[in-house]
Protein backbone atom coordinates (compact mmCIF):
# COMPACT_ATOMS: atom_id res chain seq x y z
CA UNK A 1 0.00 0.00 0.00
CA UNK A 2 1.53 3.20 -0.83
CA UNK A 3 1.28 6.12 1.53
CA UNK A 4 -1.37 8.21 -0.16
CA UNK A 5 -3.78 5.29 -0.04
CA UNK A 6 -2.82 4.78 3.30
CA UNK A 7 -3.83 8.03 4.33
CA UNK A 8 -7.22 8.54 2.45
CA UNK A 9 -8.27 5.45 3.23
CA UNK A 10 -7.76 5.65 7.12
CA UNK A 11 -7.53 8.82 7.70
CA UNK A 12 -11.28 9.34 9.28
CA UNK A 13 -13.09 5.83 8.85
CA UNK A 14 -13.95 3.18 10.86
CA UNK A 15 -11.87 0.28 11.90
CA UNK A 16 -11.80 -2.54 9.62
CA UNK A 17 -10.20 -4.85 10.98
CA UNK A 18 -8.24 -5.85 14.58
CA UNK A 19 -4.68 -5.17 13.05
CA UNK A 20 -3.50 -1.76 12.22
CA UNK A 21 -1.46 -1.29 8.55
CA UNK A 22 2.05 -2.20 8.41
CA UNK A 23 2.63 1.32 7.69
CA UNK A 24 1.47 2.64 10.98
CA UNK A 25 3.49 1.66 13.87
CA UNK A 26 2.24 1.61 17.22
CA UNK A 27 2.85 3.86 19.56
CA UNK A 28 5.95 3.17 21.51
CA UNK A 29 4.71 1.11 25.03
CA UNK A 30 6.52 3.38 27.53
CA UNK A 31 4.15 6.45 26.34
CA UNK A 32 1.08 4.47 26.42
CA UNK A 33 1.60 4.20 30.32
CA UNK A 34 0.70 7.87 30.17
CA UNK A 35 -3.03 7.91 31.42
CA UNK A 36 -3.46 10.78 28.46
CA UNK A 37 -1.69 8.77 25.73
CA UNK A 38 -3.37 5.58 26.82
CA UNK A 39 -6.55 7.32 26.75
CA UNK A 40 -6.03 8.64 23.30
CA UNK A 41 -5.02 5.10 22.33
CA UNK A 42 -8.29 3.66 23.16
CA UNK A 43 -10.47 6.39 21.59
CA UNK A 44 -9.21 5.61 18.22
CA UNK A 45 -8.90 2.65 15.68
CA UNK A 46 -4.79 2.12 16.13
CA UNK A 47 -4.93 2.70 11.65
CA UNK A 48 -6.08 5.91 11.85
CA UNK A 49 -4.31 8.60 11.01
CA UNK A 50 -5.66 12.15 10.87
CA UNK A 51 -8.11 14.47 13.06
CA UNK A 52 -9.36 17.64 12.78
CA UNK A 53 -9.79 19.70 15.86
CA UNK A 54 -13.43 19.10 16.14
CA UNK A 55 -13.02 15.46 15.94
CA UNK A 56 -10.65 15.79 18.96
CA UNK A 57 -13.25 17.81 20.69
CA UNK A 58 -15.75 15.58 20.03
CA UNK A 59 -14.27 12.72 21.78
CA UNK A 60 -13.08 14.06 24.79
CA UNK A 61 -9.96 16.00 24.04
CA UNK A 62 -10.06 19.58 25.04
CA UNK A 63 -7.50 21.73 23.46
CA UNK A 64 -5.25 21.90 26.80
CA UNK A 65 -5.39 17.84 26.39
CA UNK A 66 -4.55 18.07 22.68
CA UNK A 67 -1.29 20.35 23.83
CA UNK A 68 -0.21 17.83 25.59
CA UNK A 69 -0.49 15.08 23.19
CA UNK A 70 1.44 17.18 20.83
CA UNK A 71 3.99 17.65 23.05
CA UNK A 72 4.55 13.98 23.85
CA UNK A 73 4.71 13.68 19.87
CA UNK A 74 1.40 11.79 20.20
CA UNK A 75 -0.34 13.88 17.57
CA UNK A 76 1.84 16.25 15.23
CA UNK A 77 -0.21 19.97 14.05
CA UNK A 78 0.46 19.87 10.44
CA UNK A 79 -1.57 22.99 10.43
CA UNK A 80 -4.20 25.06 12.20
CA UNK A 81 -7.11 22.66 13.45
CA UNK A 82 -5.38 19.49 11.47
CA UNK A 83 -3.14 16.64 13.36
CA UNK A 84 -1.79 13.48 12.29
CA UNK A 85 -0.52 10.50 14.09
CA UNK A 86 3.01 11.22 15.63
CA UNK A 87 4.19 7.41 15.00
CA UNK A 88 2.99 7.70 11.00
CA UNK A 89 4.36 11.18 10.46
CA UNK A 90 8.18 9.62 11.98
CA UNK A 91 8.07 7.06 9.55
CA UNK A 92 7.80 9.36 6.55
CA UNK A 93 10.43 10.18 4.15
CA UNK A 94 11.19 14.13 3.44
CA UNK A 95 8.71 13.72 0.17
CA UNK A 96 6.19 11.76 2.07
CA UNK A 97 6.09 14.48 4.16
CA UNK A 98 5.57 17.21 2.06
CA UNK A 99 2.72 15.53 0.09
CA UNK A 100 0.99 14.35 3.41
CA UNK A 101 1.18 18.06 4.56
CA UNK A 102 -0.96 18.75 1.49
CA UNK A 103 -2.65 15.61 2.12
CA UNK A 104 -3.67 17.53 5.54
CA UNK A 105 -4.87 21.05 4.00
CA UNK A 106 -7.42 19.52 1.98
CA UNK A 107 -8.20 16.95 5.23
CA UNK A 108 -8.31 20.19 7.38
CA UNK A 109 -10.43 21.99 4.65
CA UNK A 110 -12.33 19.47 3.40
CA UNK A 111 -11.35 20.75 -0.02
CA UNK A 112 -11.32 17.06 -1.72
CA UNK A 113 -14.72 18.01 -2.69
CA UNK A 114 -15.40 19.05 -6.24
CA UNK A 115 -16.26 22.25 -5.41
CA UNK A 116 -12.83 23.12 -3.38
CA UNK A 117 -9.53 24.54 -3.91
CA UNK A 118 -7.44 22.95 -7.03
CA UNK A 119 -3.70 22.67 -5.73
CA UNK A 120 -1.26 24.12 -8.11
CA UNK A 121 2.42 25.01 -8.83
CA UNK A 122 4.14 23.23 -6.44
CA UNK A 123 2.02 21.18 -4.62
CA UNK A 124 0.82 20.06 -7.96
CA UNK A 125 4.01 18.83 -8.80
CA UNK A 126 4.48 16.66 -5.31
CA UNK A 127 1.05 15.37 -5.82
CA UNK A 128 2.47 14.51 -9.52
CA UNK A 129 5.35 13.20 -7.78
CA UNK A 130 7.81 15.23 -9.90
CA UNK A 131 11.38 16.13 -9.44
CA UNK A 132 11.99 18.69 -7.30
CA UNK A 133 15.09 20.70 -6.36
CA UNK A 134 15.17 23.83 -3.07
CA UNK A 135 11.24 24.19 -3.91
CA UNK A 136 9.57 26.23 -1.14
CA UNK A 137 7.87 24.26 1.12
CA UNK A 138 4.17 26.05 0.97
CA UNK A 139 0.65 24.59 0.07
CA UNK A 140 -0.07 26.22 -3.54
CA UNK A 141 -4.06 26.53 -4.22
CA UNK A 142 -5.69 28.13 -7.18
CA UNK A 143 -9.09 29.67 -7.32
CA UNK A 144 -10.93 31.66 -9.51
CA UNK A 145 -12.66 34.07 -6.33
CA UNK A 146 -11.21 36.45 -4.58
CA UNK A 147 -8.68 34.53 -1.61
CA UNK A 148 -10.66 34.45 1.31
CA UNK A 149 -8.89 33.07 4.54
CA UNK A 150 -10.57 29.92 4.33
CA UNK A 151 -8.12 26.98 3.93
CA UNK A 152 -4.97 30.15 3.96
CA UNK A 153 -2.88 29.89 6.87
CA UNK A 154 0.82 30.79 7.48
CA UNK A 155 2.10 28.02 5.08
CA UNK A 156 -0.13 28.24 1.93
CA UNK A 157 -0.44 30.68 -0.88
CA UNK A 158 -3.77 30.89 -2.57
CA UNK A 159 -3.53 32.47 -5.96
CA UNK A 160 -6.25 33.95 -8.23
CA UNK A 161 -6.79 32.57 -11.68
CA UNK A 162 -9.98 31.00 -13.97
CA UNK A 163 -8.79 27.28 -15.00
CA UNK A 164 -10.72 25.83 -17.77
CA UNK A 165 -11.35 22.04 -17.25
CA UNK A 166 -8.73 20.80 -19.22
CA UNK A 167 -6.19 21.88 -16.63
CA UNK A 168 -7.72 19.94 -14.11
CA UNK A 169 -7.24 16.83 -12.85
CA UNK A 170 -8.01 14.21 -9.91
CA UNK A 171 -4.93 13.08 -7.95
CA UNK A 172 -4.85 11.00 -4.46
CA UNK A 173 -8.93 12.12 -4.28
CA UNK A 174 -7.92 15.51 -4.72
CA UNK A 175 -8.38 18.26 -7.52
CA UNK A 176 -4.96 19.18 -8.75
CA UNK A 177 -3.63 20.98 -12.14
CA UNK A 178 -2.64 18.80 -15.07
CA UNK A 179 0.53 17.67 -15.69
CA UNK A 180 1.29 20.57 -18.10
CA UNK A 181 -0.17 23.68 -16.46
CA UNK A 182 1.85 22.28 -13.63
CA UNK A 183 5.09 22.69 -15.56
CA UNK A 184 4.24 26.44 -17.00
CA UNK A 185 3.20 27.64 -13.51
CA UNK A 186 6.23 26.33 -11.63
CA UNK A 187 8.73 27.19 -14.81
CA UNK A 188 6.73 31.42 -14.55
CA UNK A 189 7.75 31.47 -10.77
CA UNK A 190 10.87 29.46 -10.27
CA UNK A 191 14.27 29.76 -10.95
CA UNK A 192 15.80 28.30 -14.66
CA UNK A 193 17.47 25.49 -12.95
CA UNK A 194 14.94 24.30 -10.38
CA UNK A 195 12.11 24.86 -13.70
CA UNK A 196 14.49 23.09 -15.76
CA UNK A 197 14.36 19.96 -13.16
CA UNK A 198 11.31 19.73 -12.82
CA UNK A 199 10.50 19.89 -16.84
CA UNK A 200 12.67 17.05 -17.60
CA UNK A 201 11.08 14.87 -15.19
CA UNK A 202 7.47 15.97 -16.37
CA UNK A 203 8.53 15.17 -20.43
CA UNK A 204 10.08 11.38 -18.93
CA UNK A 205 6.56 11.13 -17.33
CA UNK A 206 4.68 11.94 -20.76
CA UNK A 207 4.16 15.43 -20.40
CA UNK A 208 3.26 17.12 -24.32
CA UNK A 209 5.63 19.61 -25.08
CA UNK A 210 2.85 21.16 -27.42
CA UNK A 211 0.46 21.79 -25.13
CA UNK A 212 3.15 24.25 -23.06
CA UNK A 213 4.81 25.94 -26.11
CA UNK A 214 1.03 26.51 -27.32
CA UNK A 215 0.67 27.96 -23.37
CA UNK A 216 3.87 29.78 -23.93
CA UNK A 217 2.67 31.37 -26.77
CA UNK A 218 0.21 33.17 -25.06
CA UNK A 219 1.63 34.68 -22.14
CA UNK A 220 3.11 37.62 -24.00
CA UNK A 221 5.34 39.33 -21.96
CA UNK A 222 4.28 37.76 -18.83
CA UNK A 223 6.56 37.69 -15.68
CA UNK A 224 8.34 34.42 -15.80
CA UNK A 225 7.64 33.97 -19.95
CA UNK A 226 11.55 34.24 -20.62
CA UNK A 227 12.49 31.93 -17.87
CA UNK A 228 9.25 29.33 -19.17
CA UNK A 229 10.68 30.07 -23.03
CA UNK A 230 14.09 28.73 -22.16
CA UNK A 231 13.03 25.64 -19.86
CA UNK A 232 11.11 24.68 -23.24
CA UNK A 233 14.12 25.16 -25.43
CA UNK A 234 16.34 23.03 -23.80
CA UNK A 235 14.38 20.37 -21.81
CA UNK A 236 15.22 17.23 -22.42
CA UNK A 237 13.12 13.86 -20.85
CA UNK A 238 16.68 11.48 -21.12
CA UNK A 239 17.74 12.93 -18.18
CA UNK A 240 16.37 10.54 -15.30
CA UNK A 241 17.50 12.29 -12.69
CA UNK A 242 17.98 15.86 -11.06
CA UNK A 243 21.78 15.65 -10.90
CA UNK A 244 22.10 14.16 -14.53
CA UNK A 245 19.65 17.52 -15.28
CA UNK A 246 22.28 19.70 -14.23
CA UNK A 247 25.31 18.06 -15.76
CA UNK A 248 23.59 18.35 -19.38
CA UNK A 249 23.15 22.14 -18.52
CA UNK A 250 26.26 22.70 -17.25
CA UNK A 251 28.09 20.73 -20.21
CA UNK A 252 26.23 23.21 -22.38
CA UNK A 253 26.81 26.81 -20.61
CA UNK A 254 30.58 25.27 -20.39
CA UNK A 255 30.44 25.07 -24.10
CA UNK A 256 31.76 21.74 -23.81
CA UNK A 257 31.12 18.87 -27.23
CA UNK A 258 27.99 17.72 -26.18
CA UNK A 259 27.36 14.26 -25.41
CA UNK A 260 25.35 11.41 -26.39
CA UNK A 261 22.82 10.77 -23.48
CA UNK A 262 21.29 7.70 -21.93
CA UNK A 263 24.03 5.68 -24.67
CA UNK A 264 24.24 1.66 -24.80
CA UNK A 265 27.55 0.11 -24.95
CA UNK A 266 28.39 -3.55 -25.33
CA UNK A 267 30.86 -5.12 -22.75
CA UNK A 268 31.73 -8.43 -22.49
CA UNK A 269 29.58 -8.88 -19.14
CA UNK A 270 26.58 -7.15 -21.02
CA UNK A 271 25.23 -4.04 -21.74
CA UNK A 272 25.22 -1.33 -20.04
CA UNK A 273 23.91 2.33 -20.47
CA UNK A 274 25.80 5.11 -19.18
CA UNK A 275 24.50 8.62 -18.61
CA UNK A 276 26.70 10.65 -20.94
CA UNK A 277 28.54 9.56 -24.03
CA UNK A 278 31.14 11.24 -26.29
CA UNK A 279 31.82 7.69 -28.45
CA UNK A 280 34.11 8.56 -30.85
CA UNK A 281 36.30 9.87 -27.77
CA UNK A 282 35.28 6.94 -25.77
CA UNK A 283 34.93 9.16 -22.41
CA UNK A 284 31.82 8.41 -20.33
CA UNK A 285 30.52 10.90 -17.53
CA UNK A 286 28.77 9.27 -15.02
CA UNK A 287 26.50 11.46 -12.15
CA UNK A 288 27.22 9.86 -8.52
CA UNK A 289 24.88 12.32 -6.74
CA UNK A 290 21.39 10.64 -5.26
CA UNK A 291 22.59 10.26 -1.67
CA UNK A 292 23.44 13.82 -0.39
CA UNK A 293 20.17 15.70 -1.41
CA UNK A 294 17.15 12.60 -1.85
CA UNK A 295 16.36 10.10 0.17
CA UNK A 296 17.77 7.16 -2.07
CA UNK A 297 20.50 5.64 -0.07
CA UNK A 298 23.28 2.52 -1.98
CA UNK A 299 23.60 -0.41 -0.66
CA UNK A 300 26.84 -2.76 -1.06
CA UNK A 301 25.37 -4.72 -3.14
CA UNK A 302 24.84 -1.52 -5.77
CA UNK A 303 28.16 -0.27 -4.95
CA UNK A 304 29.70 -3.49 -6.18
CA UNK A 305 27.58 -3.84 -9.15
CA UNK A 306 28.53 -0.17 -9.98
CA UNK A 307 31.96 -1.00 -9.72
CA UNK A 308 32.06 -4.34 -11.49
CA UNK A 309 29.98 -2.04 -14.61
CA UNK A 310 32.69 0.15 -14.67
CA UNK A 311 35.30 -2.32 -14.89
CA UNK A 312 33.92 -3.51 -17.52
CA UNK A 313 33.77 -0.36 -19.31
CA UNK A 314 37.51 0.14 -18.72
CA UNK A 315 38.41 -3.36 -20.21
CA UNK A 316 36.38 -1.51 -23.58
CA UNK A 317 38.74 1.19 -23.65
CA UNK A 318 36.38 3.45 -22.35
CA UNK A 319 37.51 6.59 -20.09
CA UNK A 320 35.08 6.49 -17.11
CA UNK A 321 34.99 10.55 -15.16
CA UNK A 322 32.05 10.27 -11.76
CA UNK A 323 31.06 13.74 -10.56
CA UNK A 324 29.07 14.48 -8.14
CA UNK A 325 27.15 17.09 -6.50
CA UNK A 326 29.87 19.37 -5.27
CA UNK A 327 31.54 19.18 -8.83
CA UNK A 328 28.71 21.20 -10.28
CA UNK A 329 29.37 24.30 -8.18
CA UNK A 330 33.05 23.75 -8.81
CA UNK A 331 32.98 24.81 -12.48
CA UNK A 332 36.29 25.49 -13.65
CA UNK A 333 37.94 22.09 -12.04
CA UNK A 334 34.48 20.21 -13.97
CA UNK A 335 35.65 21.78 -17.43
CA UNK A 336 38.91 21.09 -16.84
CA UNK A 337 38.47 17.76 -15.95
CA UNK A 338 36.34 16.83 -19.07
CA UNK A 339 38.71 18.70 -21.28
CA UNK A 340 41.40 16.63 -20.26
CA UNK A 341 39.56 13.40 -20.61
CA UNK A 342 38.11 14.36 -24.13
CA UNK A 343 41.64 15.21 -25.20
CA UNK A 344 43.90 12.98 -23.66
Amino acid sequence: MNQSSSFHQYDAGPSVGANPPRLVPTENTERAHNPLTARFLASFPARRIAWRRSQLRDAGFDDRAVQRLVAATVLIRIRQGAYIRGSYWSQLSNDARERTTIFMHAFGTLTSSPSGFVYSHTSAARLHRLSLWKADAFVHVTQTRTPSSTGCDSGTLIHKAALPSNDITQIDNMRATSLERTVVDCCLTMPYKQALILTDHALRLGASKEKRLEAASKLGRHRGVKTLRKVLAYADGRSESPGETLTRDLLRELLIEAPTLQYWINTRQGRHRVDFAWVNKRVVLEFDGKGKYFDYRPTDEAVFLERKREAALLEEGWTVLRIEWKDLFNEVSLKARILAALNH
